[in-house]
């Protein structure tokens, strides 16, 4: 099996996962320390986070542009934070570059168990022969403390988790009211300094970590984030150094549980993404 292609959709799965991740094991009980309208942002963003958090669930579309100039990766599908994170969804094969892969348009990706699966083409040799997914656990993204956390049971790699970094924020504004898929809501906008984000550097180690490669050790992300009348998200836009994911929340609660694919029709690539990645530094 050829493996040129593993740093385009490898890379894809990091970022997405990168921004829904930060601090997601603190509360959402938060309140600014500034006065007048921050304080308003921060507590309507709070309502907002606990609202999201209390439902568990969502169908969602997404989009991520590493700023590479191969342009967005999008993705439609399930995210789960009830019960420890989870998703489930359609991701466009050719803008991932998994065509060696899968002669399908779209690629169905899992996150279960602190895991990702791909379902593939059965391959005619190697560590795939036969196999219907391609599984990679996330310790080789993210390391182990990382994949931990990413999996964990409080949902650390949830859009909620995101929504709960806005604690770190140093600027939060009320940006007005705007329409976003036929809905009128309240769009707000926070920037996060990276050095100011809590608990993000213990989950992803040292400097050399993917966000410090993508913003700088100095470097900081920006999320607009427009929100309905009834304290729900409907879209979440977050840009951190070349990199812009946007989530548009279609649908809250009661989505079908996610669940991983038989191991015997499964290969994993666990180690070998490890190896590739230590070979490229």
């Amino acid at each position: 099996m050829r493996m040129r292609h593993t740093a385009a959709w490898v890379g894809c799965t990091a970022a997405t996962l990168l921004v829904t991740s930060a601090c997601g094991t603190e509360g959402a009980k938060t309140a600014a320390k500034a006065v007048d309208n921050a304080d308003k942002v921060m507590a309507a963003l709070a309502r907002a986070t606990d609202r999201t958090e209390n439902l568990g669930s969502a169908e969602v579309k997404m989009s991520t542009d590493l700023g590479t100039g191969t342009g967005p990766v999008t993705m439609e599908g399930t995210y789960s934070w009830g019960d420890g994170f989870a998703f489930d969804v359609d991701m466009d094969t050719k803008a991932a570059q998994m065509q060696t892969l899968t002669s399908s348009p779209k690629v169905r990706m899992l996150f279960v168990g602190g895991a990702y699966y791909y379902d593939i083409d059965p391959q005619p040799s190697g560590p795939l022969k036969g196999k219907e997914w391609m599984k990679i656990d996330g310790s080789a993204l993210f390391g182990d403390k990382g994949g931990q956390a990413m999996a964990g049971g409080t949902g650390g790699g949830s859009p909620v988790a995101s929504m709960k970094a806005l604690k770190y924020a140093n600027d939060v504004d009320d940006l007005g009211t705007q329409t976003v898929d036929g809905q009128s809501t309240t769009h707000y906008r926070a920037v996060i300094k990276a050095n100011q984000m809590g608990k993000l550097k213990d989950v992803y180690g040292n400097q050399d970590n993917m966000f410090n490669q993508l913003t700088g050790a100095n470097g900081s992300m920006t999320m607009d984030i427009w929100v309905n009348g009834k304290n729900l998200p409907v879209r979440m836009k977050q840009v951190f150094g070349s990199a812009t994911v946007t989530t548009d929340f279609e649908k809250f609660g009661k989505t079908a549980t996610v669940k991983a694919p038989p191991a015997a029709e499964t290969g994993d690539l666990t180690e070998l993404v490890k190896s590739r990645q230590r070979q490229q530094g």
